[in-house]
């Protein structure tokens, strides 16, 4: 798994490449971590995310707290795979999904 990080203001983009599963969670959670300042939103770019697992759902559950009481967390760009994961599990009714 990959992670690129741009900043524009307030905002922090994560753009995903890979997979976001049990070996990988825990460094994209590290990474991820490590680059929040001050940022009152999160945007997580999935165009190039090829699968997602349960630990990489937590993950997700995770941030979206943590931004609940800021500007949110949006996901972009999920292919058809991960819509299929976020339908099946329930994740599409409770996560800000764009595209």
């Amino acid at each position: 798994m990959e992670l690129e990080f741009k900043k524009e203001d307030t905002k922090l983009i994560v753009s995903f490449k890979g997979r976001l599963d049990t070996t990988t969670s825990i460094q994209a959670e590290e990474e991820i971590t490590k680059n929040l300042d001050n940022e009152d939103e999160l945007i997580i770019d999935f165009k190039n995310l090829e699968y997602i697992s349960s630990a990489g759902l937590r993950l997700l559950l995770k941030l979206q707290k943590e931004f609940a009481s800021k500007k949110g967390m949006t996901i972009e760009s999920p292919n058809d795979i991960v819509k299929e994961i976020f339908k099946v599990t329930g994740f599409s009714n409770i996560l800000n999904i764009k595209g």
